[in-house]
């Protein structure tokens, strides 16, 4: 009975050693699997994952977050839809005729819903493909319609015509235009000193209307003073006239006497101010 005991348990335990080993060895082929065809997808925040079955682009698009892929099968490909910002030199010629090179800086991003169509038709050379000659194009479009001139005194319109005519156009890509900015416009160095004499000459004209100005004001300042004085002449010579003539200089006068005769008469001369009439 010992021995049949022994040799139950012998094999109870042989039992479990094969269990145990077998699911080693399936940990092992697991383990196996993921490492060789690697099924788990992991899609980063600002990208999403393009998913390609035996290589053919599909219409599934993976989003930020852990996904499971069929090995062999599918195969994800992963896009950058984070804005991104790259800076293009341009050279164009204006409305009348003068050489402009410029920087244009432009914030985009690929269209999170659409990366399966720029994988297909762009890969991830969408920049060289698409962008840099459409900012090239229409540059030189924008450019031409304004002259030098305007391109600095009318910056902002500039800008604003450049970026709808690129977010047009890039949005055919998938591409999402966020801003551009104009960081530079250089022109030549016969333009720039055009340009530099006359803003030298404006300023010296507006110098010159400003000094007519001045001499203007004092002018109409004389003449204003003038009317005034005039003017109170006339009232003066009216109150005098009307208040007695002669009579009211006289008693202007005794007003302004200090009640002090002279020492002196002439012969024949009247008492100053007194005027005695018989009755």
């Amino acid at each position: 009975m010992k021995l049949v005991n022994v040799n139950k348990n012998l094999i109870r335990e042989d039992k479990m050693g094969r269990k145990e080993i077998t699911w080693v060895v399936v940990g092992i082929i697991v383990l196996l699997i993921i490492l060789i065809f690697n099924p788990i997808v992991i899609v980063r925040a600002g990208e999403r994952g393009v998913v390609l079955n035996w290589g053919a682009v599909s219409d599934i698009i993976f989003d930020e977050g852990f996904h499971l892929k069929v090995p062999v099968y599918q195969k994800v490909e992963k896009m950058d839809v984070a804005v991104q910002k790259e800076e293009y030199p341009a050279s164009a010629a204006s409305k009348d005729l003068q050489i402009v090179s410029t920087k244009v800086t432009i914030n985009y991003r690929l269209l999170p819903s659409r990366v399966n169509w720029v994988y297909q038709n762009l890969r991830r050379d969408y920049s060289a493909r698409v962008i840099i000659p459409t900012i090239q194009e229409y540059v030189k479009k924008t450019t031409a319609r304004y002259t030098a001139e305007e391109l600095i005194t009318r910056r902002e319109e500039v800008k604003e015509d450049l970026r709808i005519a690129l977010s047009d156009n890039l949005a055919k890509s998938y591409i999402e235009v966020r801003d551009i900015f104009i960081t530079d416009f250089n022109f030549s160095d016969e333009f720039n000193k055009a340009i530099e004499a006359k803003v030298t000459a404006e300023q010296r004209a507006l110098e010159q209307r400003n000094i007519l100005e001045q001499v203007k004001y004092q002018a109409e300042q004389r003449i204003a003073s003038a009317k005034a004085e005039a003017e109170a002449i006339r009232i003066q010579a009216q109150a005098i006239t009307q208040q007695g003539g002669r009579d009211y200089v006289q008693l202007k006068a005794i007003e302004k006497w200090d009640g002090k005769l002279p020492v002196q008469m002439i012969p024949g001369g009247a008492v100053p101010f007194i005027n005695v009439n018989p009755r």
